[in-house]
């Protein structure tokens, strides 16, 4: 079956690595290239992590981000028990979050929320559940603490709740959050923050009128590998950045689409030369069901049971009516009549619900972009990119769906001295710059210089899989699926050489005459379970909600996260634009990051939006 093998490859269905390319001799090189410089160029920091014993979990973010543990864990609950809503909980400590309460209109995801996700040994990993999360003896104990709502605005109402996290489809998140807010509550809020860019907007205003906290859950704020690689570019390791090639490649194929899961109840599918009914969650439930029966292996049934109950859940999604809830029926122009359940199911699909790959995959990795050019910016600032030339299609899916199958995009950000003011292609007018050295300015003043940023999403075929590759004027950093980071000197056999590094006058430079220092203090330091920053997002929230004070601020808060959806749904506008044959081509305006300037990239228009969610930003 296509699509348990794209359920089998993860969230997305993807299964490559950025690094496909490359030996595990040659892996191996560029991970000791970076525990190496990583052990010199933070060793006493390093040593204090160890010392203190940190070196997994809440005690590791803790060191890192600059937290501590909450005297009382903060209530909350969680809306929307999805994918995304269970690896939430998978991040959630006991010590700095109590679950009290859980909203979702699907049994299904009800059921996964307390006892995990079967379905792949990576899901049950990613995806623990609230029992196993919180050591609860069975369900019937954790609902004797935990209220189970179908409509969000009871669980609004829950007794001493104080903040909600909200993974819902994309299109509800603004009206969801902005309703918490009113309602008094802390959010945080799944990425991309929302739907259009007015929406983000009010959502941060209403925030900063209620003094509440907001926070988008962007994890690479949170990444402790991001967070070394974001130092070594400070310390200068890789020199200047000239250019990043990111990724997210996956091998969806028809019949086989993470985004477009079996619909409960059975679908019309093209079978055998003919349309016949399929409904592929009752014959997967039949076979379990069948090796269940036929299990001798005590650890084998018990996982066994585990899926059974899991689909025997899913199955019970046929009974939702989800036009109750908003979701609409609508024809797609293929001859079959979409319904509501289905755009509930598969909202990643449709432009009413969904952002499209931009806002799914594309946000996060730009995201991991755009921290890294304001890693050598003097002025402190989130760089934001100056241009965009962007085209997607539905090439693999042209029939099944709204959103585009298939992005690449070429970004220009700012270098650190950028400034648009300067003349392009002048540099005989440098001598009389005013913010300019006598002569030529050198490379990390110069006005004029622009980083570039290439990406692409595509279906179809994973190779490379997802990742960022970062290019400067001294050496490359990988950084490979949130879990591996790579370092390499700039030359043609850099991936076959140990290189250390060697801090002179000249700055720090990858060296093999430097190498031999060892990167055990490094390894030592994150000797636990990578962690892709989920955990700490939640932790530093509660910890600022425990802290109230101006400076104790989320580090991905409304202003950062608007940067973020700018990217994302300026870039659709760019691609919608190229596919009616106007160009694909958009100059971003700084207006559009100012979240108090109601100008927008996409047409949305913030009045009219904050009179629609019930927001008085007068």
């Amino acid at each position: 079956m296509l699509w348990k093998e794209a359920c089998r490859r993860g969230k997305h269905g993807q299964a490559g690595s950025q690094t496909m390319n490359l030996t595990p001799e040659e892996r191996q090189v560029g991970q000791d290239n970076y525990h190496d410089v990583l052990s010199v160029s933070r060793r006493d920091f390093l040593r204090g992590v160890i010392a203190a014993g940190a070196v997994s979990g809440a005690g590791l973010g803790a060191m890192y981000f600059g937290y501590k543990t909450v005297e009382n864990p903060v209530r909350v609950g969680i809306i929307g028990t999805g994918d995304e809503g269970q690896v939430l909980i998978g991040g959630c400590t006991p010590d700095y979050v109590d679950v009290v309460a859980i909203c979702d209109i699907r049994p299904y995801n009800v059921h996964r929320a307390f006892h995990g996700d079967w379905a792949t040994p990576a899901g049950a990993a990613a995806r623990p559940g609230l029992i196993a999360k919180y050591k609860y003896a069975d369900e019937k104990a954790a609902k004797e603490h935990i209220t189970v709502y179908q409509d969000y605005k009871d669980l609004l109402k829950h007794n001493d709740l104080e903040a909600v996290i909200i993974a819902l489809p994309l299109h509800l998140h603004a009206i969801v959050a902005v309703e918490a807010l009113l309602a008094g509550k802390h959010v945080l809020c799944e990425k991309l923050m929302a739907h259009n860019v007015a929406q983000c907007k009010v959502m941060g205003r209403v925030a900063n009128k209620t003094g509440l906290y907001l926070a988008i859950g962007h994890q690479r704020h949170y990444s402790v590998l991001y967070d070394n690689a974001v130092n070594l570019l400070k310390w200068g390791v890789l020199g200047e950045l000239h250019h990043i090639r990111a990724q997210w490649h996956r091998g969806n194929l028809p019949g086989g689409d993470s985004w477009q899961p079996p619909l409960p109840g059975g679908e019309k599918a093209f079978v055998d030369g003919d349309w016949k009914m399929v409904d592929r969650i009752a014959q997967q439930l039949k076979a379990f069901q069948k090796q269940l029966a036929a299990e001798s292996d005590p650890t084998e049934a018990a996982l066994l049971q585990k899926k059974v109950a899991q689909w025997e859940a899913w199955m019970n999604d046929a009974g939702v009516r989800a036009e109750n809830y908003g979701y609409e029926a609508f024809n797609l122009g293929d001859g079959r009549t979409r319904t509501a359940l289905e755009e509930l199911v598969r909202w990643r699909l449709w432009q009413r619900t969904g952002g499209g790959l931009m806002a799914e995959l594309g946000s996060h990795q730009l995201d991991a972009c755009s921290i890294f050019c304001s890693a050598l910016r003097r002025d402190g600032k989130k760089a934001h990119p100056l241009s965009v030339h962007a085209v997607g299609g539905r090439h693999t899916f042209p029939l099944d769906r709204q959103a585009e199958d298939h992005v690449y995009c070429t970004f220009e950000f700012p270098g650190p001295g950028y400034d648009k003011a300067f003349p392009v292609g002048y540099y005989d007018q440098a001598m009389n710059y005013p913010d300019s050295k006598k002569g030529v300015p050198s490379w990390d003043e110069d006005p004029n210089k622009r980083i570039v940023i290439t990406y692409s999403s595509i279906n179809g075929n994973d190779f490379g899989g997802y990742g960022e590759t970062v290019l400067g004027t001294r050496g490359t950093l990988i950084l490979d699926r949130e879990q591996e980071v790579m370092l390499y000197k700039n030359t043609a056999e850099s991936t076959k050489t140990r290189v250390g590094v060697k801090d002179d006058k000249g700055g720090p430079t990858l060296d093999t005459q430097a190498s031999g220092k060892g990167p055990a203090l490094a390894k030592a330091a994150a000797s636990g379970p990578v962690s892709r920053g989920y955990t700490e997002e939640i932790e530093h929230w509660a910890w600022c909600i425990r802290n109230k004070a101006p400076e104790n601020q989320p580090r991905c808060r409304a202003e950062v996260a608007l940067g973020d959806a700018v990217i994302a749904l300026a870039t659709n506008v760019a691609i919608d634009n190229a596919s009616k044959g106007k160009g694909g081509y958009l100059a971003f305006d700084e207006k559009w990051y100012d979240l108090a300037d109601d100008a927008t990239p996409d047409g949305s228009d913030v009045k009219a939006t904050a009179e629609e969610l019930g927001a008085n930003l007068g």
